[in-house]
């Protein structure tokens, strides 16, 4: 008998006995987890979900997590001041070894089902993997980023009291990206003005702002500006 099983986005053709890498699912070594998205059983009589076959299921082995192969990601922009970026990226599966396929009992089998770690938030993965003490620390983590971040929002406001430059007189800058510059500790036009070219790629590279720079021309409008 063999089965098509849907995780991870992804389908697969299992029979007991298999070795199957599959999108990283949130289990430890020597867990047994149990597919219940069953698209097909084949054998003697097959039979067709629509779309699951109810109550079927497949179970399996978590025999070790690991990395997919390494894919390289290259990216080049052509323009004035090109820019190229390259990154690699190594998928996270989990290899599991085919023990069973049950045509029915699924449900009430007691095995843990096998859920993958971009489907669930990290507090119930290290629930689901008993790593709790990884949970306490990605909440810490967040709570201290948060802080870290107000005291930046109330500098920029800080910023605009003061009365610093009006930096959305700039083509294409808004509230939300003058915002971005006050945080950065861009505050007037005679900064922007006196920008070098590496200090264009510096500030476009660091804020993400994706050639906007010099697409709109803010280097010689604050010029302009400083000018009255």
């Amino acid at each position: 008998m063999f089965a098509v099983i849907k995780t991870g986005g992804k389908q697969y053709k299992v029979q007991s006995g298999d070795m199957l890498r599959v999108e990283r699912i949130a289990a430890n070594a020597g867990e047994t987890v149990q597919f219940n998205e069953v698209l097909m059983l084949g054998g003697d009589k097959p039979v067709l979900g629509a779309p699951m076959v109810k109550d079927a299921g497949v179970q399996a082995e978590v025999v070790d997590q690991i990395k997919g192969e390494k894919v390289i990601n290259f990216v080049k922009r052509r323009r004035k001041h090109s820019s190229k970026r390259t990154k690699g990226h190594r998928q996270k599966l989990t290899l599991v070894k085919i023990t069973d396929i049950l045509a029915s009992g699924a449900e009430k089998s007691g095995v843990s089902a096998a859920v993958g770690t971009g489907s669930v938030s990290a507090a119930a993965v290290a629930a689901i993997t008993g790593k709790t003490d990884d949970a306490a620390q990605i909440k810490k983590a967040k709570k201290a980023k948060a802080t870290k971040a107000a005291p930046k929002a109330e500098k920029a406001d800080k910023m605009s009291e003061a009365g610093a430059d009006d930096l959305k007189a700039l083509s294409g800058v808004g509230p939300a990206l003058e915002k971005k510059l006050h945080e950065a500790g861009i505050t007037s036009f005679a900064q922007i003005a006196a920008w070098t070219e590496a200090d264009i790629a510096e500030v476009d590279e660091k804020l993400s702002f994706k050639g906007r720079i010099q697409r709109e021309g803010w280097v010689d409008q604050a010029k302009e500006k400083t000018k009255g």
